[in-house]
């Protein structure tokens, strides 16, 4: 074994280890596991101090600030507390808001990218909970998982779907995934809050609440500005993906666009320096930390053995299927799904593969690990990030699996046949 291939596997169980352990040291945060890895990576290699610029995804990085100082405005200001209890007051029963909550995360991640719906939904999240009764750690679950199916069907809902139309050659991207993954979706979005509905315990009482959304408003000139700029961003990522997928001109560094409209934000709020102390930074250091370590992973080269001898070859077999479907869910826990798909595609392109079924099943699967563990995607540690920060409780690294194997099982059975058949 080569020293950077030790390193790999010391990287690996350190921040999988970590996790699991994380219980026992429970004042230990997340970012700062990471962190402490990137620098093995770097003191011990394969990496080194100069190579840090190049492997570090400084779009991601500004996309984050941005979206954080957005919601952070939205926040403050009353308006997402405002829309949350507006949106309980539809519904009578615990389980109704908890089955129209996953609706709402997944279809908003579906066009509005996961991780945007990551960043501005745990207040939202939040203030469901506390309308509606049912727990903080619940009902982050469930907003974990959401958005994690929603952004499945759609080329626009998360980073690696985007990657995938570009680099498969799919023609009309849009309707093909639509076709494809949105009746199964839609079903996973249903079924998944009334399993979790019944493993978490949750009582089905009623919800007695009148939305006055007026008076959760703190400061309206606030609130106009963040609904301008959230909206206005969120549609120009849309817009902006449709231009790319459709062949027209558009913005290639699309991460820019959240950071660029926090700019002039920060000019209009009442109290801007409050909103920038709101950034969750920890968030910011994990991603930047998560950068190195998993290319340092990489290029210790422990994973490449392991998809040449599942996938050695592509027939467009259901065993084919089934390989990419295994390999995505695995891999998607050590490297995370962006950069796993970035590398995987690789892969494929050198078996050369064309055929719609297996990009969509890779789209499917990458995504879907995210429900697995909580390093299955980025969005996880965003929303845990939220959840121990400014609610002061945590879902661990065994609960996530625990509901999380079982949510991923049922997810992956439901949009199987649809690619299988």
């Amino acid at each position: 074994m080569t020293a950077d291939a030790a390193v790999a596997l010391l990287l690996a169980a350190l921040v999988v280890g970590g996790m699991v352990a994380r219980p026992i040291y429970p004042k230990l945060p997340t970012w700062s596991l990471m962190s402490l890895a990137a620098f093995i990576a770097v003191f011990l290699g394969p990496l080194t101090v100069d190579d840090v610029p190049r492997v570090i995804n400084v779009e991601v990085v500004l996309f984050l600030v941005g979206m954080f100082s957005i919601v952070a405005l939205a926040e403050l200001s009353g308006l997402l507390d405002a829309f949350a209890y507006w949106f309980v007051s539809l519904f009578k029963s615990r389980l109704s808001v908890y089955t129209a909550s996953s609706l709402l995360f997944g279809l908003l991640s579906a066009f509005a990218v996961n991780d945007t719906v990551a960043l501005m939904g745990p207040p939202v999240a939040a203030a469901i909970a506390r309308a509606s009764g049912i727990e903080y750690r619940h009902m982050f679950l469930l907003l974990a998982f959401s958005l994690t199916i929603g952004s499945v069907m759609t080329p626009i809902g998360n980073p690696q779907n985007m990657l995938i139309a570009v680099e498969s050659g799919i023609k009309a991207p849009f309707i093909t995934f639509l076709s494809r993954l949105a009746i199964p979706t839609l079903i996973n979005l249903i079924i998944t809050p009334v399993v979790l509905f019944k493993i978490l315990g949750i009582k089905n009482e009623r919800v007695s609440f009148v939305a006055l959304p007026k008076e959760l408003i703190k400061n309206g000139r606030d609130a106009a500005v963040a609904a301008v700029v959230l909206i206005g961003t969120v549609a120009a990522m849309a817009a902006n993906d449709l231009a790319a997928l459709s062949g027209h001109p558009h913005i290639h560094n699309i991460g820019f666009i959240p950071f660029v409209a926090a700019s002039l934000l920060y000019f209009f709020a009442s109290s801007p320096r409050e909103v920038l102390a709101r950034v969750e930074w920890g968030t910011v250091i994990f991603f930047l930390a998560m950068f190195i370590t998993m290319e340092a992973i990489w290029r210790g080269g422990i994973l490449q053995p392991i998809i040449s001898a599942v996938l050695p070859t592509y027939t467009g077999s259901a065993y084919d299927i089934l390989a990419i479907t295994a390999i995505s869910l695995f891999l998607s826990q050590v490297l995370s799904n962006v950069p796993f798909v970035s590398l995987f595609s690789t892969y494929l392109h050198s078996l050369g593969v064309t055929d719609p079924k297996a990009w969509l099943t890779l789209a499917m699967a990458s995504t879907i690990a995210g429900n697995l563990t909580l390093l299955g995607a980025a969005s996880n540690i965003i929303i845990l990030e939220v959840l121990e920060t400014r609610f002061h409780s945590t879902i661990t690294f065994a609960q996530f699996i625990k509901y999380g194997s079982l949510i991923t099982a049922i997810n992956t059975a439901i949009y199987l046949p649809f690619l299988l058949i």
